[in-house]
């Protein structure tokens, strides 16, 4: 054929056979629109809860923007990122998320098939889940004070919409969805400890022991065979250091090594002894620990974005304040939490100073219903106690002597007066207290009462946080302050005076409740849910949520 001819042959091409192909193709983008909202309108026609009904308006724009070009579907079949969206969220178990919750079981169904006019209902429910995903990722898959009223704790919350413009752009899916997970390492060192007991769980986690008395190093005992056995599988007894034991039965001193391991993992008191509290943490089963995982992954979404900087942050259900420096841990002491009936709340303030030889004014309900009982009975117990007693809780208030009070009249509800205690060793904020100002009346202090800081758990005081090791505390926060050094704050405490020290820069401090984590060492820690609030977020966790499933899967 000659050059004219083929010449001719395209133009011929180009006039009479593109516009045919150009308005097949007009009239296929017609019908996948039609069929993209047909889809979105079937979602809509289900949908009761305000959250869903806020991510279909967001689709609805997204789409309507975009002309409803289709972002994950073409005329005839799937996108290769309509697979790779498949797959993120069929391994959402791997983040401690749902799959469900994403709708992959029917993704992974109209996946599969090979019907055109599923395309549109596939292309919906991938975009429904990738902001739905993204989300939960970013900040958690729960409202923390839906699920419990004392966490005061606000996660990151998502631009949807810019997280479909990154994906429709063209960024890889994959990439975006796992920058929007916690990059913190304590994040991904709690997903592989997930991983690894559900693997254990699959092979059939561990055995149980058997109840009985207390198992004490020396004793011979068939429950010290299960203990052995128990112990090997989680680690804390390695077959290294065990080797092969002469007796079985005996309780030497490699297994109570190991046993002071677990105990000292799991929050107990360490003594190598295996009582009763030891014994339950032992038979808890891995399935509850696997629960307890993913509570602590979601708590990890809820806070991701921790500071980087100098920060206090203190664990409650560890009974623990750590200072951080640069992520180095520069200084830990115990604490002592309220009780299970005062529980500390879960919160995030400044530090912004401190009082030496603090004045401790008594709440009402403190002094109503503690104190006024050992008023009636002694009417100098204020005095003797170090304590004086206001007209009100005004500025304008004034002393009033005890004695002249008719105590008989007045009641725990209707407590007119107000009552302080004088600075000194018998005070019962010790001779330092740590403000972090907040609307909760919370804050961190010393104690008189030294004894209980021996306990393994301590849950004793009416809300605040008292700590062991004060002094040492307020030399670290101080250290940055030009000023003060250990001498001159012992010398500010024996001189008796109240004194304000405010801080230069604010240090912000963290109160969490975190149950399960990877220490600095690499290893596992678990503790027990002192406040319940495990119990809620699993409950919450493992509870229905509610979605929209009218998409057809086949």
């Amino acid at each position: 054929m000659k050059l004219s001819q083929i010449w001719l042959a395209t133009v011929f091409l180009l006039l009479f056979l593109t516009p045919q192909v150009w308005a097949s193709k007009a009239f296929a983008s017609a019908a996948l629109e039609a069929a993209l909202r047909e889809a979105l309108d079937k979602v809509a026609a289900t949908t009761t809860g305000e959250d869903d009904i806020a991510e279909l308006a967001l689709l609805h724009r997204f789409y309507t923007e975009r002309d409803w070009q289709a972002l994950w579907v073409g005329e005839d079949r799937a996108l290769p990122s309509a697979f790779r969206l498949g797959e993120v969220l069929k391994n959402a178990d791997e983040e401690g998320l749902d799959p469900t919750d994403y709708h992959s079981p029917a993704i992974q169904a109209l996946l599969a098939s090979a019907k055109v006019d599923l395309l549109a209902p596939l292309e919906i429910r991938l975009t429904q889940s990738l902001v739905r995903y993204g989300a939960d990722l970013n900040g958690g898959r729960l409202v923390p004070r839906q699920v419990d009223p004392e966490l005061f704790v606000y996660p990151r919350d998502l631009d949807r919409y810019a997280l479909l413009q990154a994906v429709a752009g063209g960024g890889d899916v994959s990439e975006i969805l796992a920058g929007l997970a916690p990059q913190d390492d304590s994040y991904r060192a709690l997903k592989s400890v997930l991983a690894r007991y559900r693997l254990l769980a699959a092979m059939g986690g561990w055995n149980k022991i058997g109840d009985g008395s207390t198992l004490d190093p020396g004793v011979r005992d068939d429950r010290v065979i299960a203990l052995r056995t128990r112990l090997r599988t989680t680690g804390e007894l390695r077959i290294a250091d065990e080797g092969i034991p002469d007796d079985p039965r005996l309780y030497d001193a490699t297994l109570q090594r190991a046993v002071e391991r677990f105990q000292a993992n799991h929050g107990l008191g360490v003594d190598g002894r295996v009582g009763k509290n030891t014994l339950a943490h032992l038979n808890t089963s891995v399935e509850a620990r696997v629960q307890q995982i993913l509570a602590n992954l979601e708590r990890e979404r809820w806070v991701a974005g921790k500071p980087v900087g100098r920060h206090l942050a203190v664990n409650l259900a560890d009974f623990t304040l750590r200072l951080y420096d640069e992520g180095r841990e520069a200084f830990t002491s115990k604490v002592v939490i309220g009780t299970p009936y005062n529980r500390t709340p879960v919160f995030r303030r400044d530090m912004t100073y401190l009082e030496i030889n603090p004045f401790w004014n008594v709440p009402p309900s403190i002094a109503g219903k503690e104190l006024l009982p050992k008023i009636r009975k002694n009417p100098a117990y204020l005095e003797e106690n170090g304590y004086e007693l206001f007209s009100s809780w005004s500025d304008s208030a004034t002393l009033v002597d005890p004695h002249t009070v008719d105590w008989g009249a007045v009641t725990a509800g209707r407590f007119p007066y107000k009552i302080r205690q004088k600075p000194g060793i018998d005070n019962a904020l010790g001779r330092i207290k740590f403000m972090l100002p907040n609307e909760f009346n919370i804050y961190l202090h010393d104690t008189p009462a030294k004894a209980l800081f021996s306990r393994a758990e301590r849950s004793f005081s009416h809300g605040c946080v008292r700590v062991d090791k004060p002094i040492d505390l307020a030399v670290a926060v101080l250290q940055d302050e030009a000023t003060w050094n250990r001498e001159l704050v012992v010398a500010a405490i024996e001189k008796g005076e109240r004194r304000v020290v405010s801080l230069a820069k604010p240090l912000p401090v963290q109160i969490d409740y975190q149950t399960a984590w990877v220490n600095d060492a690499g290893v596992l820690q678990f503790r027990g849910d002192v406040y319940g609030r495990d119990a809620l977020l699993i409950s919450a966790l493992l509870g229905p949520r509610s979605t929209a499933e009218s998409l057809p899967t086949d």
